[in-house]
């Protein structure tokens, strides 16, 4: 493995981290599957990018803020819950996509490359995945306050459509930094089922995050080990959302017994 490789190893499993930080609280707010809809939101400007010729991460980035931008404001206008507003503009999303993304670059829209990162290119994805972390951290207390009693929140002075608007911007920005590695299908999967398998073997808060933290990393060194030597696709994405799927059903195993 060269150096630019191991950049990349590197930076997808500290997605993974983040991933799985930001999928707890995806959970606790019963938006798991909403956020699966919501990385397709990047599909149309991953499909503008690569119609002409330009920075696919870019493209998708900025359709993505902006679905986000809309699904929040549609929540605080219409009163609709996060996975209504989320559903409506995903139909639109992905029409777009499909329609504007040229059929030779569509698998890796959906499915991630594993491209060779420079140093710049890996402070640059590290030092995202540290504000997403930092956010999550640094809002913790109180997302978990609008979670579980968002009367109590509001009644404290917490602005929660504001702080909605944080969690979901933080969000995206997770999505946009594994839409390189997992494509818009697969991005959301490490937000969804580390989360998840970590909520059938634990309770406590701060246990939920390490278990969904550790269970998204090691799913991603794993998928790729398995990538490298027995699949050798060209994208480690799939092998990665195996293993999380393998890990969900071990959980569940472990709790019937």
């Amino acid at each position: 493995m060269d150096t630019s490789q191991t950049y990349t190893l590197l930076l997808t499993v500290s997605f993974a981290l983040a991933a799985g930080l930001v999928g707890c609280f995806a959970l606790m707010k019963r938006m798991l599957l909403a956020s699966d809809v919501l990385s397709h939101l990047a599909l149309p400007g991953l499909g503008l990018a690569f119609l002409f010729k330009l920075n696919p991460l870019a493209g998708g980035a900025a359709t993505l803020l902006l679905g986000t931008l809309l699904v929040w404001q549609l929540q605080k206008k219409t009163g609709l819950a996060a996975d209504a507003s989320i559903g409506v503009v995903f139909a639109v999303a992905l029409a777009l996509g499909a329609a504007l993304t040229p059929s030779e670059d569509l698998v890796e829209a959906l499915f991630g490359t594993f491209p060779k990162l420079s140093l710049f290119g890996f402070l640059v994805g590290l030092a995202a995945v540290a504000a997403v972390i930092l956010a999550i951290l640094a809002f913790k207390n109180r997302l978990t306050l609008a979670v579980f009693s968002p009367e109590l929140a509001a009644a404290t002075g917490l602005n929660v459509n504001r702080l909605e608007l944080y969690y979901l911007l933080v969000f995206s920005v997770t999505i946009i930094i594994g839409l390189r590695f997992m494509g818009a299908l697969l991005s959301s999967a490490l937000i969804i089922m580390p989360a998840a398998t970590a909520r059938q073997v634990t309770n406590g808060l701060s246990r939920f995050i390490v278990v969904s933290m550790a269970v998204s990393s090691v799913s991603v060194l794993a998928g790729s080990l398995i990538n490298a030597f027995v699949v050798r696709s060209s994208t480690a994405a799939p092998a990665i959302v195996v293993v999380s799927a393998l890990c969900f059903g071990l959980s569940l195993l472990k709790k019937a017994g």
